[in-house]
């Protein structure tokens, strides 16, 4: 089942973003000679609508455009040189093959908008704690610290906070994130009892930690527990209030892929890549199959992430890639000439082939963690 939830959203993500080129070059009057959903061969041709052949294909895992001259032909006639992609100038060119990245980024604006209208978590002031439902939840936990070494895991629902203590016990009533971290600081040195649900369980863990000092940078002296929490409310918004959230949710998705990515590269260039944090297609099917089982809403916002993260690793700048292919573009608007055949060709074998290699690796290394 988890696979075939992985597929619909394969198909779902790759074909949004195929149509992003296929409109954009529709725009701006590139001919298209075909929109396809899967992969050939073909199984059936569903019809044609002017020029462009729309089709329905045996392999399973997204969709494609065939954008007329994408490759120089001194050998077409003017009138279709007119209408073929290589031949517009280098804006044209670059806007019809980022326009997939710009639609997947588009989707996942509208997947997270539809999760706040839907009832999704929203980061809300503590002035608005008991003026509309709220939950405190641990959004984080900072290594090497006592929570680190607990049961508590990032998605914890905080409902009680009490003290430990034979000689007095105290509890915490208003679970706010100040609330929280002044109970913290004033029983220092004494084990606290955390009572918390995990992603909406009715199971209530009760976990045992005693505070120490030395964990906030900004405040050494301070007891803590090394916990970062955030006061949500899952009430469902208006549309224009889901709007702004959800393109809050997108560009916060966009930074952290991209210093992820950023990260991913660097450490790669020194050797030492944390395998562990990487998720390729096997780990998304566990992923994907984990939020459903949850609800619509975590899917939704999944798939939304995944949305930005096949935006962003599109323009990588690597061959066969998107980011490749603007490259060329704009190195040929630079030097005022095509590049040579031969160089665009073996860069893009090269580009793909490690692309390929790079994903089995990724793949060996999901099912390495799928046995461990």
């Amino acid at each position: 089942m988890n696979i075939l939830i992985f597929i619909a959203v394969l198909i779902v993500l790759i074909v949004v973003h195929e149509l992003g080129h296929f409109l954009i070059a529709k725009l701006f009057k590139v001919r298209v000679d075909e929109f396809g959903v899967g992969y050939p061969p073909r199984a059936f041709t569903i019809g044609r609508i002017g020029e462009t052949e729309y089709t329905i294909n045996w392999i399973p895992f997204g969709g494609f455009v065939r954008i007329f001259g994408e490759t120089k032909d001194d050998s077409i006639s003017d009138a279709e040189k007119k209408r073929a992609l290589v031949y517009k100038n280098p804006f044209v060119q670059i806007a019809v093959l980022a326009g997939g990245v710009l639609f997947n980024m588009i989707f996942a604006w509208i997947l997270f908008s539809a999760t706040f209208m839907l009832g999704a978590p929203a980061s809300v002031a503590e002035s608005q704690y008991g003026v509309q439902p709220t939950r405190l939840l641990i959004s984080s936990i900072i290594p090497s610290t006592p929570a680190s070494m607990s049961d508590l895991k990032a998605g914890d629902e905080i409902h009680l906070l009490e003290s430990n203590s034979k000689t007095h016990k105290d509890k915490i009533t208003k679970i706010t994130p100040s609330a929280v971290a002044e109970f913290i600081k004033r029983h220092k040195g004494e084990e606290l009892l955390f009572t918390v649900t995990h992603l909406g369980s009715t199971t209530k863990a009760i976990v045992p930690i005693t505070p120490v000092q030395g964990i906030l940078k900004d405040s050494p002296g301070t007891p803590a527990v090394g916990i970062a929490m955030n006061l949500v409310t899952d009430e469902p918004m208006g549309f224009l209030s889901a709007l702004k959230y959800g393109a809050d949710a997108t560009l916060g998705s966009f930074v952290m892929v991209y210093n992820g990515l950023v990260k991913l590269f660097s450490s790669a260039f020194m050797g030492n890549v944390d395998w562990k944090q990487v998720a390729g297609p096997v780990g998304i099917v566990g992923i994907v199959g984990q939020a459903s089982s949850i609800g619509m809403i975590y899917l939704l916002n999944v798939v939304a992430f995944i949305s930005v993260n096949l935006a962003l690793v599109n323009l990588i700048p690597i061959p066969a890639l998107d980011g490749g292919r603007i490259l060329f573009v704009l190195i040929e608007a630079i030097i005022r000439r095509p590049l040579p055949g031969f160089i665009t060709t073996t860069l893009n074998v090269v580009g793909f082939g490690a692309l390929i290699l790079f994903m089995l690796f990724i793949t060996y290394h999901d099912i390495l963690k799928l046995l461990s």
